[in-house]
C-alpha cells in the first residue's frame, strides 16, 4: 500500500473521502481526461487507496494556486467550473466528494481542512492553477477553506429567487424535498429567528422552505463577502449565461490566471 508521501506527490490521486470511523483518508485515482467528463467528481469510481489520518502531514504536499467557486445550486456553477477545465492553464474540480465528507464529519475533522485543500491545490501540469467548486452542501466550510488557502480568491455564484424556485419546480418532487432539506441544513449554521415555532415551520409549503433557504444563503454569502473583502467576487448565474466570454475574462483578471476566451 502506498504511503502518504507517494500519494501526495501525484495529483492524479484525488482525496475522495474522510472516514472518521476507520481513521483513514481515501484517495481516488483519476486521469486528466476524467476532469472534463460530465458529472460530479463525488460520483466517480475507480482505483482507490487509503492512508491513516495520522500519516497526513501538510509539509509533504506541494500545492499550487487554488481558487474556489461557491454557490447556492441551480446557478450554472457547474458550467463555470467545466469552462475552467483548460489543460495548460487551469484545472476545474467539480464537487470533489472529500469536501462534503469533511462537512459531514463535524468539528473533529477541522484539522484536516488545510491538508485537504493543499491536496486539491496540487497542479495537474506545470504552471496550472486549480479551481475547486465544492457542493453547496459543504458551504458551512467556506471560512475554513478560505483561511486554509490565504492566497486564494473566491467566486460566489447565486441567482435571483425566481430563477432558483423555477429550478426547484423543474426537479419535481425530489427537487422540493431537496429544498426542504437545504432549509434545515442552512438553518443549522446560518440560521436566524424566523418567529415561527417548529409546528409552523413544518407547515410551510415546499416553495416557502425553498425561498427561505435561498434567503439564508444570500445572508450567509453577504457575510462571507464582507469578511473576506477583495478576495471575493459575487457572480449572478443568469448574467454569466448571457455573457460567458466576458465572465471568463473577468475571472482570469480577478484570479491572475491567464484565461484565453478563444479557448
Amino acid at each position: 500500500m502506498p504511503d502518504f508521501e507517494t500519494l501526495a506527490a501525484d495529483p492524479h490521486w484525488l482525496p475522495h473521502r474522510v472516514d472518521p470511523a476507520s481513521g483513514r483518508l481515501e484517495f481516488l485515482h483519476l486521469t486528466r481526461e476524467a476532469l472534463s467528463q460530465t458529472g460530479f467528481l463525488a460520483d466517480r469510481t475507480g482505483e482507490t487507496q487509503a492512508v491513516p489520518l495520522a500519516q497526513i502531514a501538510r509539509s509533504a504536499i506541494a500545492p499550487g494556486p487554488v481558487h474556489f467557486i461557491f454557490h447556492t445550486a441551480f446557478c450554472r456553477s457547474t458550467l463555470l467550473v467545466r469552462a475552467l477545465e483548460c489543460p495548460g492553464v487551469c484545472a476545474g474540480l467539480s464537487e470533489p466528494r472529500v469536501l462534503a465528507s469533511l462537512a459531514g464529519a463535524g468539528q473533529g475533522a477541522q484539522p484536516l481542512v488545510g491538508p485537504v485543500v493543499d491536496l486539491l491545490a496540487r497542479p495537474w501540469a506545470q504552471g496550472e492553477a486549480v479551481f475547486v467548486k465544492p457542493t453547496n452542501h459543504s458551504n458551512r466550510l467556506i471560512p475554513a477553506l478560505m483561511d486554509a488557502a490565504p492566497q486564494s480568491k473566491a467566486i460566489v455564484m447565486t441567482n435571483p429567487l425566481p430563477s432558483f424556485l423555477a429550478a426547484v419546480i423543474r426537479k419535481g418532487m425530489m427537487g422540493r424535498r431537496w429544498a426542504r432539506q437545504l432549509f434545515l441544513e442552512v438553518m443549522g449554521y446560518a440560521g436566524i429567528d424566523l418567529g415561527m415555532d417548529g409546528r409552523e415551520q413544518f407547515a410551510m409549503t415546499d416553495l416557502q422552505a425553498a425561498g427561505l433557504a435561498w434567503f439564508l444563503n444570500q445572508r450567509y454569502f453577504d457575510a462571507i463577502a464582507r469578511q473576506y473583502g477583495e478576495r471575493v467576487r459575487v457572480l449572478d448565474g443568469d448574467r454569466f449565461d448571457a455573457a460567458r466570454e466576458r465572465t471568463l475574462v473577468a475571472v482570469g483578471d480577478f484570479t491572475g490566471v491567464a484565461i484565453d476566451k478563444a479557448k
